[in-house]
């Protein structure tokens, strides 16, 4: 799989040139395979970048702003995708590679997290299932255990 990224070598604008050498070296410090397609001086690559940006992803003028980038066909994102992507550690999800091997295991979904969150909470201190109503006794004996706020008078100097 190679990843794509559509960029303009001739962009007037120093935003896109900055986004785009921001993905470019970050694609090469990670070591990832990609090519450059440039649409200023390639009309197949730039037909071809429009044509399969998803219509939902495209800006209010329907014209996408490189970079874009693709996994083979599948579009991955643009510049603020990647940035989110990257800011997540989860640059590899994104671009719809598998994490190189010894990585730390890949962000969970937030769905998931809960899930794991909530099997937890369901277990007692022995890992068997806890009861609503167990749950909600050990919860009222914590409370009742807990010493009561005390009042303190600060007394400052006479």
């Amino acid at each position: 799989m190679v990843i794509k990224v559509f960029l303009a070598s001739s962009s007037g604008s120093t935003a896109i040139k900055k986004k785009q050498q921001d993905v470019l070296g970050f694609l090469e410090a990670l070591k990832v395979d990609y090519a450059q397609l440039d649409i200023a001086c390639n009309e197949d690559n730039r037909m071809w970048m429009r044509e399969n940006v998803p219509v939902e992803k495209k800006p209010t003028n329907g014209i996408p702003l490189p970079p874009q980038i693709f996994n083979e066909e599948s579009y991955c994102g643009d510049y603020e995708t990647f940035f989110d992507a990257k800011e997540d550690n989860a640059v590899y999800a994104f671009l719809g590679l598998p994490p190189p091997p010894g990585s730390k295991k890949a962000p969970v979904k937030e769905e998931e997290a809960q899930e794991e969150v909530e099997d937890e909470e369901a277990k007692g201190e022995d890992d068997q299932p806890v009861s609503e109503e167990e749950e909600e006794l050990r919860q009222l004996e914590e409370e009742e255990e807990a010493p009561e706020p005390r009042e303190t008078a600060c007394s400052g100097p006479s």
